[in-house]
């Protein structure tokens, strides 16, 4: 790995788990507000953000930046970072001990390097996807805890799983053929089917924060990223606004799996 790749893995995994360690004294003793689009945020989201944009801005003052509680217009930088300071805002103010801080980093629009810490669970995930950047030296990798992941190549059955998030109940069909989980926390919901524990996961509305960590990751792993609305997600483009985009998104545990799972979701 480069000085440059190794760099950025340190910092990722510095600030999560500081920002992480932070969050835990608040975890179930704040209270929420309601966003214009029926989202949770509070205090600690807000105080998370800030303290990593400005971490990412005093270390890679290049670099732009676009988060969730911040800017949501994509600048124009070659290197951007995605920022959720807070997944699972509701799991968080209810006590539920299942959320995580999502970083991505997109060059020319588009993510090379995803970073996702759980610190309840103590769970951290990186990965590296050189896909069509063309960034020669960039090895394609996916890891939990610093150990290779790798999605499932299982056969689906009743006793494997499917994720969800709440809204799409309304677009699966049933029977479906996995039993279903609903975790709360759409980077979590995608990055279980990188770590082989699910074989695909399905959400209805997920912001561009949800996404962008999670996807190097997933693809990383060996899953398959399939956009639920035909239009590919990346390269992002300058100027617009992605605070109010959502992006119909299936993940799949490889690619035969597509055709198994696609026909039940209707959107």
């Amino acid at each position: 790995m480069s000085d440059f790749w190794a760099e950025l893995l340190d910092f990722a995994r510095d600030i999560t788990e500081r920002v992480g360690t932070h969050l835990l004294p608040d975890f179930r003793q704040v209270q929420a507000l309601q966003k214009a689009d029926g989202s949770l945020v509070t205090q600690a989201d807000h105080w998370a953000d800030q303290e990593i944009r400005e971490a990412i801005a005093s270390r890679f003052p290049s670099h732009g930046i676009l988060s969730e509680e911040g800017e949501h217009k994509f600048p124009d930088n070659d290197w951007c970072w995605i920022i959720d300071p807070l997944d699972g805002t509701t799991n968080f103010t209810r006590g539920i001990p299942l959320w995580g801080i999502s970083l991505g980093l997109l060059y020319q629009g588009t993510p090379v390097f995803g970073y996702v810490h759980f610190p309840p669970v103590g769970q951290s995930f990186h990965g590296f996807w050189r896909g069509d950047s063309g960034i020669a030296e960039l090895k394609n990798g996916a890891f939990m805890n610093e150990l290779p992941i790798h999605s499932s190549t299982d056969t689906p059955s009743n006793n494997h799983f499917f994720n969800l998030c709440s809204r799409s109940t309304s677009i699966l069909q049933q029977p479906f053929p996995c039993k279903m989980r609903m975790l709360g926390v759409a980077s979590y919901n995608f990055i279980t089917v990188a770590t082989g524990a699910v074989l695909g996961g399905v959400e209805a509305t997920p912001k561009i924060w949800d996404i962008a960590g999670a996807w190097v990751i997933v693809q990383a792993a060996g899953a398959v990223w399939v956009p639920l609305n035909s239009e590919s997600i990346f390269p992002l483009k300058v100027g617009i606004d992605y605070g109010d985009r959502t992006f119909p998104t299936l993940v799949a545990a490889y690619p035969e799996l597509v055709g198994v799972f696609k026909p039940f979701i209707k959107i």
